[in-house]
């Protein structure tokens, strides 16, 4: 005949020790299962006659026909405006030509409607233009930071001179003054 177990294996096994105690005859409980792992034989694979390419292709390359890669430097933000263009703007000495609020826009919103703006404001001939993004919350918003990144992109490269913060009338932090080129 079995002992009854000790307080201390009771714990071990999550029960509590003052209200249950085992049966005679239980066996006492497992904490792990043991499971043999066996490993799976891969089937035999067939030999396969070695090739031979030294009829199509030389073994040995020439280094002096070897081309260097084109070296790609990433796109980054577009550039700054102009000190005095930028003077100008602010002073709304050169207009404004079209306005884009982004508020309460989504990234997935917000991106369509800036390169459907900047075509259409280049098109349309103007020369700068206001993008209102926003300060999101803290200072830290997500269409703020994504913006110069989307003028970035080579889609809207072309058509983009540069890009400014705006001055405090027109938003300050929030916004953006984006120069375009002119069309050609």
């Amino acid at each position: 005949m079995k002992r009854p177990p000790r307080p201390e294996e009771l714990r071990l096994w999550g029960m509590v020790a003052d209200t249950v105690h085992a049966r005679p005859g239980d066996k006492p409980l497992k904490l792990r299962a043991k499971v043999k792992v066996r490993p799976v034989k891969a089937p035999k694979a067939e030999k396969v006659q070695p090739t031979y390419l030294a009829s199509i292709a030389p073994l040995r390359i020439d280094p002096s026909e070897l081309k260097p890669a084109p070296v790609r430097t990433p796109k980054s933000a577009p550039e700054h405006i102009e000190p005095n263009r930028r003077r100008r703007l602010i002073k709304e000495h050169d207009p404004i030509g079209a306005r884009l609020d982004m508020h309460g826009f989504d990234q997935d919103q917000a991106r369509p409607a800036l390169e459907g703006f900047i075509r259409r404001a280049y098109a349309d001939g103007h020369r700068a233009v206001l993008i209102i993004t926003g300060k999101g919350k803290v200072g830290h918003g997500v269409l703020k930071k994504r913006t110069p990144e989307w003028l970035a992109a080579p889609a809207l490269r072309e058509m983009i001179a540069g890009v400014s913060q705006a001055d405090q009338r027109h938003g300050g932090e929030g916004a953006l003054y984006v120069a375009l080129k002119r069309r050609g």
